[in-house]
């Protein structure tokens, strides 16, 4: 059984990584063993790495607006 303790640390590890020019997967797959836990299954890593995408896009939510916009208004001309 994956528990929140588990999930909290792994989440971490996840948002430490994402941007570091090695694989944050590959924390998520090496993690685990070296604490000794059980493996974090695909679904868990999937939502950890939709978690990302959900920190960026409220993070950057103006500058893809500002994008979106500016995409719209130079193909409507």
């Amino acid at each position: 059984m994956f528990g929140y303790i588990q999930a909290l640390v792994l989440g971490l590890i996840q948002g430490a990584t994402e941007f570091l020019p090695v694989s944050s997967s590959g924390h998520l797959t090496i993690a685990p063993w070296l604490l000794g836990w059980p493996n974090s299954s695909l679904l868990f890593d999937t939502v950890v790495h939709w978690g990302t995408l959900l920190a960026i896009l409220v993070v950057f939510w103006r500058d893809f607006l500002r994008i979106a916009q500016a995409t719209l208004i130079s193909l409507l001309r």
